[in-house]
């Protein structure tokens, strides 16, 4: 392996983050081979000679590339690319336009959700019911005590995942992290009262969570599409009125 011809040989650009160009160049050398399975990644002050940026920003960008699963490191010895590396699924948000990271992301999860409700329907077990309702319970006190509701929101939709049997509905909402209940929208919207936000809010809740527990596959498949359409509708409203300030 030529250490010249990796993409991290030559000095990083300003603008955008120096960690996260730094990750995206070693993720694209790793992924693609350049530094293939079972190699050292450039040590420290080989990056740090390169590409010009700090040691600090060396030592983040390795983190990520551990958390991501692209490296494993060694006590005293560097960070190694292991056997079973490959590129993790990213969401890339432009600093630009972050609603429109956020509105894609919602359509994007309004399948998997659908199914996810359909799912619980059919294969929930009496503990995992009990839970989802625990959750929208939860929601409830939550914006009666005037709260925005976004953990208790969360957990509702995982418990939902949950239910289905399928880890893997879990791990996409966890990975979708921030993204899957974007803060702003639980305070309403443009002309949109709080308590008669939070109210539909509850209300299309609720209707999901009926169907569920009533084993109602097509109901709750249709109760989350509209809840999510209603949510993405929600959040373009916003992201119009914020447009226009």
């Amino acid at each position: 392996m030529s250490r010249s011809s990796l993409s991290v040989s030559q000095p990083l650009p300003a603008p955008r983050s120096l960690t996260s160009e730094l990750v995206a160049r070693l993720t694209d050398d790793i992924t693609s081979g350049k530094i293939p399975p079972g190699s050292q990644l450039p040590t420290e002050q080989e990056l740090i000679a390169a590409t010009g940026v700090s040691r600090t920003v060396v030592r983040e960008a390795v983190a990520a590339l551990r958390a991501d699963g692209l490296v494993i490191t060694r006590q005293g010895v560097g960070a190694f690319v292991p056997e079973n590396a490959r590129r993790p699924l990213r969401i890339d948000v432009d600093p630009l336009s972050p609603l429109r990271a956020v509105l894609d992301v919602m359509e994007l999860r309004t399948g998997i959700e659908i199914e996810a409700a359909g799912l619980a329907a059919a294969r929930g077990s009496a503990s995992q019911i009990r839970k989802i309702i625990e959750c929208f319970e939860a929601v409830d006190a939550a914006l009666k005590r005037g709260d925005d509701a976004i953990t208790q929101d969360f957990a509702l939709h995982c418990s939902i995942a949950d239910a289905t049997g399928n880890p893997q509905f879990r791990r996409f909402l966890e990975h979708l992290g921030r993204f899957i209940i974007p803060r702003q929208t639980i305070r309403g919207g443009p002309g949109i009262p709080k308590r008669a936000y939070s109210e539909t809010f509850q209300r299309e809740h609720r209707a999901i969570v009926q169907a569920i527990r009533s084993g109602g596959v097509l109901r709750a498949r249709a109760a989350m599409r509209r809840h999510l359409v209603n949510s993405r509708k929600r959040y373009q409203r916003l992201a119009a009125k914020l447009r226009s300030e």
